[in-house]
């Protein structure tokens, strides 16, 4: 088991915390103490701490639930002092291995919340992060509002002094600081959801606003929610996979993570009561934010949405299985290359060719086992989230279009709930009515391009290209994907 003692004589091959963590204090309360968070804001966290007088960064998470698995991480968190190894794998197999120690300690919620509220008003707290999910930010889609109907919600805004949820313990936790006299912080979302920061701000200052306008007020004019893009691939790890990792490593790790050797954090410097250094250790600070969400969702997200439909269909289950086939490969990099790049504007400084390189790369690295139905999952969704401004620019350009128009046939067959071979996969499409899920399981080609997937371009479907879509979805029946595959 990791602890400060351990840290003395680590295997020759794993680098320790580069500081004194016994030094380490909390100026950061971070909800959600996932892998994500801990491969990302802890990666540069770690790396914060070894620069000079930046010891006061160190990191308090806070875990939302108790029982059962939380229990269990709250109890290995505390018993390894919070000390954690980091597996990084690069697509060639070559691996880094370093203990991180910028997780100062743990706290679950229901089981303390007194002392969670107390460190949320401490004065020493600068910043509030999470991830929390893109979905639990409790948006209401259709009005764009903070949704104060939830159960758990209306149980907090009937007793506020005694929060459950996030948005109760942050503004209880800022009340508590307004009347201390201890000013603002910054909270930082780390989801991977575009606009995270004003969602977020509609978010916790929707609730306030339920609570107290005044205070509302006080939280919009003193509160920061600066917007970010972050990217690296997390995956799960099984019992199998941390014996594999502590094997690897020589530790004897109860919480051991892995993740790729890429990562990218890029956020606005918009910080009420100061930030660690993260411009010193890679953390690109624009007031572009957007500029990289687009590239990122429109180049990462939408070819992460065509290797898992294609995966489905062929029945594979991994996402660099899928691009190992040359034919699936070549069809990305085609619709990167023709159909995105030329439609995209890019970031300050960032060569899209150069970027499409590292993302094919980043999705060939077996070691992630980045599992294509996880990908595939409410893909109707993301579809319209990730494929809309490229189907737009390439239909209204007047472009040529065959590649895209594949794209909605893999989608509906995807849809269709069955692979190429006719064996049921396990859908997931929790957005879709059962009429809707009877229409995309049939074989009325015509009818489902009617379904929601198509949605935000369907004024652009011609009758032709109707036609199109069912001629491809007729090829993949007859062909399978790898033969019918325009490249």
């Amino acid at each position: 088991m990791l602890t400060y003692d351990s840290l003395k004589s680590l295997p020759q091959k794993v680098a320790g915390p580069a500081y004194d963590v016994r030094k380490v204090t909390s100026g950061i309360v971070h909800f959600g103490v996932g892998n994500f968070f801990r491969a990302h804001l802890g990666y540069y966290v770690d790396r914060v701490l070894a620069l000079p007088d930046q010891q006061h960064w160190g990191i308090t998470g806070v875990g939302l639930r108790s029982g059962g698995n939380s229990d269990r991480k709250a109890e290995e968190f505390r018993a390894q002092e919070g000390l954690y190894s980091l597996t990084e794998i690069a697509a060639d197999g070559k691996a880094e291995i370093r203990v991180m120690g910028c997780l100062r300690d743990y706290l679950q919620a229901p089981d303390e919340p007194e002392t969670v509220l107390a460190l949320l008003a401490d004065k020493a707290t600068k910043i509030v992060s999470m991830t929390i999910t893109e979905g639990g930010y409790n948006i209401d889609e259709t009005t764009g509002e903070f949704r104060t109907s939830l159960p758990a919600v209306q149980e907090d805004l009937a007793n506020p002094k005694k929060p459950s949820t996030i948005f109760g313990f942050v503004v209880e936790g800022l009340r508590r600081r307004r009347e201390a006299g201890h000013g603002g912080l910054t909270v930082m979302s780390c989801d991977n959801l575009r606009h995270n920061g004003d969602v977020s701000r509609k978010a916790f200052v929707g609730y306030a606003r339920a609570v107290d306008a005044d205070l509302a007020e006080w939280i919009d004019q003193n509160v920061t929610f600066p917007n970010a893009m972050v990217d690296r691939i997390t995956p799960s790890v099984s019992d199998e996979g941390k014996s594999k990792l502590n094997e690897r490593s020589g530790l004897e790790d109860l919480q051991p993570l892995l993740s790729e050797d890429f990562i990218q954090w890029v956020i606005e410097d918009k910080f009420a009561a100061g930030r660690p250094a993260f411009d010193k250790v890679g953390v690109e600070f624009t007031d572009q934010v957007s500029a990289y969400e687009h590239a990122k969702i429109r180049m990462l997200n939408s070819s992460h949405l065509i290797l898992s439909a294609a995966g489905m269909l062929l029945n594979l289950e991994l996402v660099d299985q899928v691009l190992g086939e040359p034919r699936v490969h070549k069809f990305v990099d085609s619709v990167l290359e023709k159909d995105v790049i030329p439609t995209l504007k890019a970031p300050p400084g960032v060569d899209l060719h150069k970027y499409k390189a590292t993302l094919l790369t980043r999705f060939s690295n077996a070691a992630m086992a980045d599992q294509v139905a996880r990908i595939a999952s409410d893909a109707t969704s993301k579809a319209q989230v990730f494929w809309t401004e490229t189907v737009r620019a390439v239909l209204e350009g007047g472009r040529e279009r065959t590649r895209i128009v594949y794209c909605m046939a893999l989608l509906l067959e995807l849809l269709r709930g069955r692979n190429e071979k006719g064996e049921k996969i396990a859908l997931q499409e929790p957005f879709l009515t059962a009429e809707q899920l009877n229409i995309a399981a049939s074989d009325d080609f015509e009818a489902s391009i009617g379904l929601p997937a198509f949605d935000s371009w369907r004024d652009l479907l011609t009758p032709e290209i109707k036609q199109e879509i069912v001629r491809d979805r007729e090829l993949i029946r007859q062909k399978g994907v790898l033969a019918s595959l325009p490249v």
